[in-house]
C-alpha cells in the first residue's frame, strides 16, 4: 500500500504520477509519516505489533505525528504535512484520504463506550480540523481548515466552521 499512497500523493501534487513527480514526493513533507504508519501496520498484521509500535513512536518523535496502532485506512492515504496530526486507534477510513497539518481525528465520550469516526472515500481534511466522536463522514467530502466536526456528514458536501456545517 505504500506505493499506492505515494502514487496518489504525486497525483494530488502534480495531477499525474511521473517518475520525476514520484521522486519529489519521496522527499516531501508528510511522506515519512505515511510510510512509518504503513510499516507499523505491516508488522501488526504479521503478529509483530511491538515492532510496529516502535515505528509509530519513531513517527511521533521525528514527525510530530501520532497515529494509533489500530487506525485503518485504505489505499491513497496521504498526509501532506504531518506535524500535529493525531489519529485515534479506533478510526476507520476508506480510500483516497488527504490530511493536512494539525488535524485531529479522535474518539469522544458521549456516554460509553468511547466511539471514533468512520471516514468514507475521497476525503480532504484541511489544516487544523477536528473530527470527533462516533460519527460517519460520507464519501467525496471536503472538511475546511479549523472545522470542528461532531455530527454525521452526508456524501458530496463541504463542511466548515465551529461546529461544522454544510455549505453550498
Amino acid at each position: 500500500m505504500i506505493i499506492s499512497d505515494l502514487v496518489y500523493k504525486a497525483e494530488c501534487f502534480y495531477g499525474k504520477c511521473s517518475g520525476k513527480g514520484f521522486a519529489k514526493i519521496l522527499f516531501s513533507d508528510g511522506t515519512s509519516c505515511m510510510v512509518f504508519y504503513r510499516i507499523a501496520g505491516f508488522f501488526r498484521r504479521i503478529g509483530l505489533g511491538v515492532i510496529g509500535w516502535v515505528f509509530l513512536e519513531i513517527n511521533k518523535v521525528l514527525n510530530g505525528c501520532a497515529i494509533g496502532r489500530g487506525a485503518s485506512f485504505g489505499r491513497g492515504f496521504v498526509i501532506m504535512h504531518g506535524v500535529g496530526v493525531v489519529i485515534n486507534s479506533a478510526v476507520r477510513g476508506g480510500e483516497n484520504i488527504v490530511i493536512e497539518s494539525g488535524v485531529v481525528i479522535g474518539a469522544a465520550r458521549n456516554g460509553l463506550p468511547v466511539e471514533a469516526p468512520h471516514i468514507g472515500n475521497n476525503i480532504f481534511i484541511g489544516s487544523g480540523a477536528k473530527v470527533l466522536g462516533g460519527i460517519k463522514i460520507g464519501n467525496n467530502v471536503k472538511i475546511g481548515a479549523n472545522a470542528v466536526v461532531v455530527k454525521d456528514v452526508p456524501d458530496n458536501v463541504t463542511v466548515v466552521g465551529i461546529p461544522a456545517r454544510v455549505i453550498g
